[in-house]
């Protein structure tokens, strides 16, 4: 087994809680979860948002939230091209504050590429 795939299988990613007052009901905010953002995750956001750790948009903002977010038992809660559609027309605010406790995780530009 080569070195990579032994570090792979060691690999722990704990899903984080991520609250959304704004989506919740009379019981408290509604909780998605997340996993950390990882290589892989980056490489294809700036595929599609290729100034995405320096100009972060609302779109690539969004396409972080379908990508990264799951339920308690980490299952996908979006995926469909609808389900993007529908979180474009959510509140700025929202999709902003979601995207950054999912992004807490990664502290600079440097410390995300490994410079």
């Amino acid at each position: 087994m080569g070195l990579a795939k032994e570090l792979r299988n060691r690999r722990k990613l704990e899903a984080r809680e991520v609250q959304v007052p704004e989506w919740g009901d009379e019981s408290g905010a509604f909780k998605l979860y997340c996993r950390s953002i990882t290589c892989y995750d980056l490489d294809q956001l700036q595929k599609k948002h290729p100034d995405f750790l320096n100009n972060t948009t609302v779109g690539a903002m969004v396409d972080l939230i379908v990508m990264k977010a799951e339920d308690e038992g980490g299952n996908k809660l979006f995926g469909s091209a609808e389900d993007r559609m529908d979180l474009m027309g959510e509140e700025t605010n929202v999709i902003s504050e979601i995207a950054n406790q999912m992004f807490a995780q990664i502290e600079s530009v440097e410390a995300a590429e490994g410079n």
